[in-house]
């Protein structure tokens, strides 16, 4: 049992290429020098460039995971990726503030791949605010959070209303109007994210190692800002750390 490391829990799925899911999780939670575990919401057949087939792990497997890992070790902080339902999301994430309340939970709202593959259809919109409110931090993109809305259709503005039930970081990779700027609201400031590079590499599975990196940082008793800051510089080293895909973690 780790004695000098925090432990984090990453609640995600597998992918095999290992650039997104638990795997690119535990490499990031290695790198920031913090215990990982690791609960697999779904088996999926992908590689970088494609996403061909899922499996999802059973919602009663999964909490019986969470419950195990709960009771043996204490978790600082969660991360949650893929799911397929609200309801799933629902069930783990009182789950684990039912077993540890002052754990803290980021959730990667991940609801479809990049190659246009749906993992969650949202249709109660007072269930997913209800949900929120049980979760600290969420990493959305400027695509993923208009499915996180039914009447808006501004990021920004629905960041802004979002950020009443949780502290949201709006990733800027898609950002029109400043590319690579991140916005961070909460529910009381906002603040600017500049990024350090103007020219990046994509890679597959970015947006899971920015949220892992970020979940680290709160496990370490690293204030949100702060948090959001360091795993901003993080991910910018990993997306320069190569040309291809597949980036790498040592950097």
């Amino acid at each position: 049992m780790s004695k000098n490391r925090p432990f984090v829990l990453s609640i995600a799925g597998f992918d095999p290429s290992g650039g997104a899911g638990i795997l690119a999780d535990s490499k990031t939670f290695e790198q920031h020098e913090v215990y990982g575990l690791a609960i697999n919401t779904a088996n999926t057949i992908q590689t970088e460039n494609n996403f061909y087939e899922i499996e999802w792990t059973s919602l009663e497997f999964t909490t019986r995971s969470i419950e195990k890992l709960f009771n043996t070790y204490e978790i600082k902080a969660v991360k949650i990726g893929i799911v397929p339902s609200l309801f799933y999301l629902g069930t783990i994430v009182t789950l684990i503030k039912q077993l540890s309340a002052t754990t803290q939970i980021v959730w990667d709202t991940v609801v479809k791949s990049s190659t246009t593959f749906d993992f969650l259809e949202i249709k109660n919109y007072e269930s997913l605010q209800l949900i929120l409110s049980e979760i600290d931090l969420i990493t959305p993109n400027y695509n993923e959070i208009v499915k996180l809305s039914k009447e808006e259709t501004h990021p920004e503005s629905i960041a802004e209303t979002l950020s009443e039930h949780c502290t949201v970081l709006l990733k800027g990779g898609h950002n029109p109007n400043e590319p690579g700027v991140d916005y961070l609201y909460t529910k009381d400031h906002f603040f600017r994210l500049e990024p350090h590079h103007s020219e990046i590499y994509e890679k597959h599975g970015s947006g899971c190692v920015l949220s892992s990196a970020i979940t680290a940082n709160l496990s370490k008793e690293q204030d949100v800002l702060n948090a959001c800051k360091n795993a901003k510089i993080y991910i910018e080293n990993y997306l320069l750390s190569n040309h291809t895909k597949l980036g790498y973690h040592y950097v």
